[in-house]
């Protein structure tokens, strides 16, 4: 059954997922569902083929790339390279 429904908690159950996790992913948008009987249902497909996004920065030349134009945007940003706070003691 391509189209077959299950609770949040089966899906939890399938996944090795709590039902805390599958409810983000549903609140999220990330795994479809419907609501009947007073219940939120997930298609069973959806859960035994997602694949999670991996969180943070990027490993190797991405991650130094990333790093790269992140300090040059703030560069750009900062305008005359000031930081706003005065330096040395108090006047």
């Amino acid at each position: 059954m391509p189209d077959e429904l299950i609770t949040q908690s089966a899906a939890a159950t399938l996944r090795g997922v709590t039902l805390a996790a599958i409810n983000d992913l549903v609140r999220r948008g990330r795994l479809r569902s419907i609501e009947r009987y007073g219940k939120v249902l997930v298609y069973r497909a959806d859960v035994e083929s997602f694949a999670p996004v991996r969180a943070g920065w990027p490993k190797g030349k991405a991650r130094k790339a990333a790093s790269t134009e992140r300090r040059a945007s703030e560069a750009a940003s900062a305008g005359n390279g000031r930081s706003g706070r005065k330096k040395g003691g108090k006047k």
